[in-house]
Parts: C-alpha cells; structure tokens; sequence
C-alpha cells in the first residue's frame, strides 16, 4: 500500500501542534525529475499572533504572500543566497507556517551529495538551507501545493518517533524566549550544538 501523502486537514492544526506531528514523517522532492527525501528530525513553529520572530508579524508583504494562504502549502523564503522551506497551518489570513530544519536523508543521497558538494551524510541535510540545497527547493517552491505528489510533497510514515526534545529556537533575533523548536532527542543529523539535540 502507497505511503498516504499528508492532507490539508492535518495543516490546518496549530503550528505547535504541526511542529511536534511533523517529527518522523518524510519529506520527498521530485524536482527536476529526480527524486530526494529524508525523515523530518527537526522542526520550528512560527506564530500567526503575537510572534516577533515570524514572517508574517508585520503583515502580508509580497515576499511572504504564501505565508497568509491556504494550509498545506509551501512557504520558502531566501536567506543570504539559499532558501529555507515552510510548510503553511492554520487557514488564510492566519499568517503561521512551520520551518523544516534538518532531515535525515533516505532516498537520492548520491544526489544530494552532488548538490551539497559533500560526502558526509550528517552535514547534507543538517540545517534549512542545506537541505533545501539537497532536494533541490528554491524560490520556484513557493506557494507549491504540499498535499499532492507534484514535485514535493511529506507523507507519512509507520516509524517510531521516541523522545521529543523542545527547545528556543535557533538563529532568531526576537521572541528568542519561545521554546517553538521541536527535535527528535538525539538525532545525529538534528541542527545545532550537541545540547540541543
């Protein structure tokens, strides 16, 4: 039976709640015609109300238009020449999104070593812009539908998460007293130091 590809229902949830469920489910990139994928380890939530730290705080712009869309879609923004990915929650005009920050790869690793430039499989996917490096997201995958098998896509998975850490999130420069970072505790290929993991 066909891994079941993660529906609009399950997006409309709060972003917290969408962090944490997100953990062990597989994110899966055909773009290009080339398949890559890896097990979410790690993830953060950004806040449709009250969070300085969120795209969308300020209001819409048209740089984070996809942010105030539907849920189950694809928010990626640049970050000093590479890209950070997004999935959409809540409904329109709920400006909350959540950030895949690191994967651990599965499936086309010699691919996205090509695409990173490195052979070690801890660093390929070990961050948002890596990983968007790895499957091949950029700018073309903002506003993609996520709910289909159309370039990219997260589909569930049977495996066993474990334990959960929480954690501030990493690299904000406001809000930074949230605790809106969800790990899978341990992960090898989880983002920042060792602590944090």
């Amino acid at each position: 039976m066909a891994a079941t590809v993660l529906d609009q229902d399950f997006y409309q949830q709060n972003p917290k709640q969408v962090a944490r469920l997100l953990l062990g489910q597989l994110l899966v990139s055909t773009i290009g015609g080339k398949r890559a994928s890896g097990i979410i380890v790690e993830t953060e939530a950004y806040l449709a109300h009250g969070d300085s730290a969120a795209h969308g705080f300020k209001g819409k712009t048209n740089k984070n238009s996809s942010m105030f869309g539907n849920a189950g879609f694809a928010y990626v923004y640049p970050i000093h020449a590479k890209f950070c990915f997004n999935a959409v929650t809540q409904s329109i005009d709920q400006p909350s999104a959540v950030l895949i920050r690191a994967l651990a790869p599965v499936d086309g690793l010699l691919l996205m070593q090509e695409r990173r430039r490195t052979q070690e499989l801890r660093n390929l996917c070990s961050g948002p812009s890596k990983l968007c490096q790895a499957l091949g997201i950029d700018q073309t995958v903002d506003g993609k539908n996520l709910t289909t098998r159309r370039s990219i896509w997260i589909q569930s998975t049977a495996d066993i998460v474990g334990s959960i850490k929480r954690t501030h999130r990493i690299g904000v420069t406001s809000a930074k007293q949230s605790k809106l970072r969800f790990v899978i505790a341990g992960s090898d290929f989880a983002s920042g130091p060792k602590y944090m993991r």
